[in-house]
């Protein structure tokens, strides 16, 4: 479906966040330019394992226009605002600062392109003590806590795919739709800058471990597929040494597995095992 037809996108990326978000609206229609650098997106460069490209690169940017710009050169800084000022949405990931070093600072864009929704995207922010440090999904996964809830055997793990860089990507995209819905309701027709970290798209998904641990005294530890907070749930070995998987949400299904599964309709009502509290409590003697 092409809802966005007719938005036109300027995305000034590279590597996944950025890129992820303006994927999505490329794919809903609209039409998405991609500014990249003389020697190109880095993400290109990653590996060669898609016919010559890189996974990511292929993944991320299918259905863009892409242009070679240097900002730092006057007729293309000249010509990129001119894409600017056809553009609805503006989206970017530049360092925290180089935007406005370059000479186009948010906050003036948003002056002269009225319109404009403008977002961008960092690794802590465009303002507090680490706004300057570098990011990469590995370091927003361990200090938000993820690592300490994936993984087995008290061993940080770190999610198997770029789960920081897809989670600010997503938090992008809706913040983006939300503006340019509220940009249509709005006698002004004003659009709106947007600011989306990595880190505070990634705590966000903490915040279960986070009101356990501050309310309930419950520190959620990585149980691989087990799940923290639920009980049963995870990878059971049968009698032929193969596995299977349960994950049981709720008590409905919790009778269910015993009565049509298990066949054992007293385990419903077994002390230990009526209530998911109970269940979790006496996890090693249910499993």
């Amino acid at each position: 479906m092409n809802d966005l037809e007719g938005i036109t996108v300027v995305a000034l990326e590279q590597a996944v966040a950025a890129p992820y978000v303006s994927g999505r609206l490329a794919e809903a229609g609209a039409r998405v330019i991609k500014i990249e650098r003389a020697e190109g997106d880095f993400a290109r460069h990653y590996d060669q394992l898609v016919r010559g490209q890189s996974a990511y690169f292929v993944w991320l940017n299918a259905g863009k226009e892409s242009v070679t710009l240097n900002l730092k050169a006057s007729n293309d800084a000249a010509l990129f605002r001119n894409m600017l000022g056809a553009a609805d949405v503006f989206i970017q990931n530049l360092a925290p600062g180089a935007l406005g070093r370059l000479g186009f600072e948010p906050e003036q864009l948003t002056r002269d392109f009225p319109g404009l929704v403008i977002c961008s995207i960092s690794g802590y922010g465009e303002t507090g003590p680490y706004r300057t440090q570098k990011a990469y999904d590995l370091l927003i996964q361990a200090e938000t806590g993820l690592c300490s809830v994936t993984g087995v055997d008290d061993e940080l793990t770190r999610v198997g795919v770029s789960v920081s860089d897809i989670s600010a990507g997503m938090t992008a995209y809706q913040d983006i739709l939300q503006a340019l819905f509220a940009r249509e309701r709005d006698p002004e027709h004003k659009g709106r800058i947007i600011n989306v970290s990595l880190y505070h798209a990634t705590a966000d998904w903490m915040n279960v471990p986070y009101l356990q641990h501050r309310y309930g005294q419950f520190t959620p530890r990585n149980h691989g597929l087990k799940h923290p907070s639920i009980a049963p749930y995870g990878a059971f070995i049968c009698g032929d040494a193969k596995q299977i998987l349960f994950s049981i949400q709720n008590e409905r299904e919790w009778r269910d597995l015993c009565h049509q599964v298990l066949e054992d309709e007293t385990l419903t009502s077994h002390e230990h095992f009526s209530n998911n509290s109970r269940r979790l409590e006496h996890r090693e003697e249910l499993e």
